[in-house]
């Protein structure tokens, strides 16, 4: 079967089509990442996206159930330089193949990964259209120039409902704008007793759950497409610590004055060298944004730059001066890439402890009693 991208630059690829048929349209992005395909087309944060992956071997060891990191994939179609049909690994459950086909998702195998990863490193990410079918190339161009690129990318991979996974340590409200598994089996880990609510809940709804902190996540697009959660983090900064991370770094940011501007091509892989200002040492680390906290607008707020990035020094971490609230731009649940920076949730935990030790609880039953009140009541609704 074959199949076609065309770039809005009029780049046309030819290759052979894997997966769904059809016709997809995306913004065109690229992942430097070795090994971890399925966690990268099982990541929220991709959604709306054609994915390339740089490394030019795909579809090797198949799909399992345990490496999903949501539970369905959101691209919009995969480009590969050569996929193998056949697994050879004793995880394997399926293949890459049947995977695609099952969600729709059109997969472009045979064609030039390189110089398509040039083009967009050259001239930025760009919108694309990928095809198995026999249309011309001026049809697929006018279908491509007349499809915006999605601006919903939250609401249509953040949960529809508040769910809970129990723990007996810290209560922690995970705000989902399209969160990843790894941070939710990072808290769980830890004991955290876990409540996920959407990407629209309001800061009264938070408070009802009485949490003894706030887990912003990870998510696709641009941050200023969600105004209604820059506004909720506003609203809550000092009431509980708070730990963004990614598209939650960069409302985190919004919330206290900051502004963001969109990278030329992005970060995404499971390579990206990190550097904490504070002692100096670099963490090698999972990215995936396509946005940046523009380093002149931290002026006049009151954020402190902790991290940045070592290849082209934008900022990769930011804490509060006043406020318990930190957050970091890479992923530090990894899935895929290194663990280095998993000991931010350790230092989340720490700060929540800090916060509740420098402002005592109000007696245990009274508090349990209010928590169960407001759980109902936002079940309820």
């Amino acid at each position: 079967m074959q199949a076609r991208l065309l770039l809005e630059d009029g780049t046309l690829f030819t290759g052979l089509g894997f997966g769904a048929e059809g016709v997809s349209t995306g913004e065109v992005v690229f992942n430097t990442g070795i090994t971890g395909y399925q966690e990268v087309l099982s990541d929220p944060s991709y959604c709306g996206q054609i994915v390339t992956m740089t490394f030019p071997l795909i579809g090797n060891y198949g799909i399992n159930r345990d490496d999903f990191e949501s539970i369905r994939p959101y691209i919009h179609g995969f480009v590969v330089r050569r996929h193998e049909p056949v697994p050879s690994n004793w995880r394997a459950q399926y293949t890459l193949d049947r995977l695609l086909k099952e969600y729709g998702i059109i997969g472009i195998s045979d064609i030039d990964t390189r110089m398509l990863t040039r083009i967009l490193r050259r001239h930025g990410t760009m919108k694309g259209i990928l095809t198995t079918g026999s249309e011309r190339v001026e049809e697929l161009r006018e279908r491509l120039d007349a499809s915006p690129l999605l601006r919903d990318q939250v609401a249509r991979t953040s949960t529809k409902q508040v769910f809970s996974s129990p723990g007996r340590g810290e209560r922690i409200v995970l705000i989902d704008y399209g969160a990843k598994s790894g941070i939710l089996r990072e808290l769980t880990q830890r004991g955290c007793d876990v409540v996920v609510v959407p990407h629209n809940v309001t800061a009264d709804e938070i408070r009802r759950l009485h949490p003894d902190g706030i887990q912003l996540s990870n998510g696709p697009g641009d941050p200023k497409d969600v105004p209604h959660a820059v506004e909720t983090v506003r609203q809550l900064l000092g009431e509980y610590p708070i730990f963004g991370i990614c598209l939650g770094h960069q409302i985190f940011a919004l919330a206290c004055g900051a502004d963001t501007e969109k990278l030329k091509f992005g970060h995404r892989g499971g390579n990206h060298p990190v550097k904490e200002l504070a002692t100096g040492r670099c963490y090698i680390t999972s990215q995936n944004h396509g946005y940046t906290v523009k380093e002149d607008s931290i002026q006049g707020t009151e954020l402190t730059v902790t991290h940045i990035n070592n290849n082209d020094k934008t900022i990769e971490g930011l804490k509060h001066n006043r406020y318990p609230a930190f957050s970091v731009q890479y992923h530090p649940e990894a899935a895929p890439g290194p663990f280095d920076s998993s000991y931010l949730f350790d230092q989340f935990l720490e700060m929540i402890r800090d916060h509740k030790r420098n402002n005592p609880e109000r007696p245990r039953q009274a508090q349990l009693a209010e928590t169960l009140r407001g759980e109902l009541q936002y079940a309820q609704k």
